[in-house]
């Protein structure tokens, strides 16, 4: 089957429900009237079932090394029509798993916010086609109607991008905090920069490490991402500080072009 059974998405089921963004999604799509099944670990055979046969969308919610284990419990039990999606950080190896599992329609998606996401900010929302056309404007629409801005995009841009704004974040705060520490006595130094750094990286590195670091390894992307920082870091080392500085002023002439 090429194309959903559905002719819109009315109940969705959520795997991995007691997670963070699990519960964010079950919550808002609750509030907007969704009929909304939650579950987690370990998925008993008479709930997945229940679940597959009465869901228009089945939406894993679930880290991404712990997706082909999920895959394997729950898809002799969806129905060829159900679509299945996803919302980790990567696409291009979760997509790859969905389409091997099932089927039917998939949908790779990645909200671009946490789930204390500030709600007077758009709440982006990256959609990658899997399987079926009609199944990605449906899921589309879903998430239009809930609030999301959602937008389309492939797998191989989406990880590109996530590689740089992500994985290379990631690495580079972990790399610098790392090579500070090794300077006894520097705490007397913190300047308030620093220590507003120091905050912004506190959950990314001592709550969801272990998750920054799987996305970074299973990203196909990431190592260029490090050579290419690597190759600004040359010209740092060169003395093109100048030129390094004009270039990271692109950003700001962006927002004043997006602004305008």
């Amino acid at each position: 089957m090429t194309e959903s059974d559905f002719g819109g998405i009315h109940s969705i089921s959520i795997i991995g429900a007691k997670g963070a963004m699990g519960r964010f999604f079950r919550e808002r799509l609750n509030r907007m009237g969704y009929l909304v099944r939650a579950l987690d670990r370990p998925l008993p055979e008479d709930s997945l079932l229940q679940a597959g046969l009465n869901s228009n969308l089945v939406l894993l919610a679930v880290p991404i090394r712990a997706m082909e284990d999920v895959l394997q419990d729950i898809k002799r039990h969806l129905p060829t029509g159900s679509i299945l999606a996803d919302i980790c950080s990567v696409k291009i190896r979760p997509l790859q798993l969905m389409l091997g599992s099932h089927p039917g329609p998939v949908v790779g998606l990645h909200p671009l916010f946490g789930p204390d996401a500030d709600a007077s900010r758009p709440l982006k929302v990256a959609l990658v086609p899997g399987r079926d056309r009609q199944a990605g404007n449906e899921v589309r629409d879903l998430l239009s109607s809930t609030g999301f801005r959602p937008f389309e995009t492939s797998a191989e841009e989406h990880d590109q991008a996530m590689a740089l704004i992500q994985g290379l974040n990631f690495v580079t705060t972990v790399s610098y905090l790392s090579a500070a520490s090794e300077s006894p006595g520097l705490e007397k130094f913190l300047t308030p920069s620093f220590e507003r750094r120091l905050q912004a990286a506190s959950k990314m590195l001592t709550e969801d490490g272990e998750l920054f670091q799987d996305l970074f390894e299973i990203n196909p992307f990431s190592q260029d991402a490090v050579r290419s920082y690597r190759s600004y870091l040359n010209l740092a080392a060169a003395g093109e500080l100048d030129l390094l500085n004009d270039k990271a002023c692109w950003w700001w002439s962006v927002e004043k072009e997006e602004g305008g």
